[in-house]
C-alpha cells in the first residue's frame, strides 16, 4: 500500500462517514461533504469498511470511492 498513498496523506485520517438511517452513506473530505451513497452502492460500501479493521484502509476505501474530485481549484476557508 505505500505506492497507493506515496505523499502519506491517508495518515491524516481526512475522511469520514455517516450512515443515516435509511442507510445512505454520507463521505466526507476535510469536513465537507463529497459523495452520498445510496441503494446497493451504499451496501456494498459498507460491507467493505466492515470487513477491514486498519483505519488507512478504510481511508483508502473512501477515497477510491469517492474518485478524483479535487481538481487544484478548491477555496481555501
Amino acid at each position: 500500500m505505500s505506492n497507493i498513498d506515496k505523499r502519506n496523506r491517508l495518515v491524516e485520517m481526512p475522511f469520514h462517514y455517516q450512515v443515516n438511517k435509511d442507510q445512505s452513506v454520507f463521505i466526507g473530505y476535510e469536513g465537507k461533504q463529497v459523495k452520498i451513497l445510496k441503494g446497493k452502492d451504499a451496501e456494498k460500501f459498507l460491507k467493505r469498511i466492515q470487513d477491514t479493521h486498519d483505519e488507512k484502509n478504510k481511508q483508502l476505501i473512501m477515497a477510491k470511492v469517492t474518485g478524483n474530485f479535487k481538481r487544484g481549484n478548491e477555496r481555501k476557508n
